[in-house]
């Protein structure tokens, strides 16, 4: 979602310092896609004007991120972030022929290192399955969902690096607590008037997907032991 088609992403200075934390692997992610369901191209313009939003919001959030304390690779690949998302949000402003609304502030994101990694995960994942919508409509903008695979991978790495040391419980109770708030965010994402014939297949397939992976990244284990114990809690 955030590399132009166009032009490949390198870092703001040409040179890649962890230049090995950018070898991503994208066999870890699996192959679930929400285009079982066909959209009409007359969703395309509601697609189109949803990821001018979304792009907006993304770069305005990796330059939040960045002022965190996150750790060096990260950093590093938050500032190749941003510049690919300022380069796919010209693409869609170009080709909606209109700006997103101008932040007078950057929007607040945490500071724990965990609870960001999961909200960062989570809208990359989001992401995903919207690019994957968008590919039904405009083939041409295939790089977008390449890119959004790439981003998913790379955070999902940092996810499982997380869950192996001493911060797991709070990425896991910061997991539960974001997916609470999915599906409003789905029926958010999804609330223009061309996709109400579609918009409870979508919403369901999607917050499947995205709990999925979070199952599979061991996110919400925390879940199970919750049915096993009523009183573990992320309080």
């Amino acid at each position: 979602m955030y590399t132009d088609p166009r032009y490949q992403s390198t870092l703001l200075d040409g040179s890649l310092d962890n230049a090995e934390w950018f070898a991503y692997d994208t066999s870890m992610l699996s192959p679930q896609e929400t285009t079982s369901i066909r959209l009409p191209s007359e969703c395309e313009p509601a697609l189109l004007e949803r990821f001018l939003k979304a792009e907006a919001m993304a770069l305005w959030t990796v330059r939040s991120a960045q002022q965190q304390d996150v750790p060096p690779h990260v950093y590093a690949f938050l500032r190749k972030h941003e510049e690919d998302e300022q380069k796919h949000l010209a693409q869609f402003e170009a080709m909606i022929d209109r700006q997103p609304r101008v932040r007078e502030r950057l929007p607040s994101v945490p500071r724990q290192w965990p609870v960001l990694a999961v909200q960062i995960y989570g809208y990359e994942s989001l992401g995903l399955e919207f690019a994957r919508l968008l590919l039904q409509l405009r083939p041409d903008l295939a790089s977008i969902l390449d890119d959004e695979e790439v981003h998913v991978a790379f955070f999902e790495r940092e996810i499982r690096r997380l869950l192996g040391g001493d911060r797991a419980e709070q990425a896991r109770c910061s997991a539960v607590a974001w997916r609470r708030k999915l599906p409003t965010t789905v029926n958010r994402y999804l609330a223009a008037a061309v996709f109400d014939p579609f918009r409870t297949a979508l919403a369901e397939r999607i917050l499947i997907v995205i709990e999925r992976r979070f199952t599979e990244t061991g996110l919400l284990q925390i879940q199970e032991k919750l049915a096993r114990n009523p009183e573990i809690g992320c309080g």
